[in-house]
């Protein structure tokens, strides 16, 4: 058995002009998020066995913080420039190849893929995940790579803490 935790990186700022897509951080409010969603699966999950993360400064801000929240070391924080893509290819590709002796992991990327990911792999249909939102698939498999069907566990979204 496998399980997936997605996690849409938090709400970043547009208010700096002359920086990269990449580049952007978060809002104050992506911060707040951020800790109020890790807190409450905190509190509902075990740690998972790897944090992998998009390049992208704002996905790694929400990983880190999620990191701090569950106690993982930031060193053992994997970075995936492939996940700064907005289609599911690079996150299928990056969940297929992660290593079997993780029994769950979670990953922190970005919408789009985000959504084609888990309405493709997952059992129920979510037409929008927002900013700092989590989704929990499980899969009914010994191996990464032979992800197919899996079933959607829970969804996780500041607005139910608010």
């Amino acid at each position: 058995m496998k399980t997936l935790y997605i996690v849409r990186h938090a709400k970043s700022s547009w208010k700096y002009e002359g920086i990269k897509d990449i580049d952007r951080p978060l809002k104050k409010r992506g911060i707040n998020d951020a800790y109020l969603v890790s807190k409450a699966l905190k509190k509902k999950i075990e740690t998972p066995s790897v944090f992998v993360s998009s390049c992208a400064n704002r996905a790694l801000h929400t990983a880190m913080i999620f990191s701090y929240t569950f106690n993982y070391p930031l060193s053992y924080l994997k970075i995936s420039k492939s996940l700064y893509s907005f289609s599911d290819g690079y996150l299928i590709k990056t969940v297929k190849a992660l290593d079997n002796n993780f029994d769950s992991a979670i990953i922190f990327s970005h919408d789009h893929g985000i959504s084609d990911f888990i309405n493709k792999f997952g059992d129920k249909h979510i037409d929008h995940v927002p900013t700092c939102g989590v989704i929990a698939l499980e899969f009914k498999t010994k191996h990464w790579k032979n992800i197919k069907e899996g079933k959607t566990i829970l969804t996780e979204f500041p607005k139910y803490h608010k």
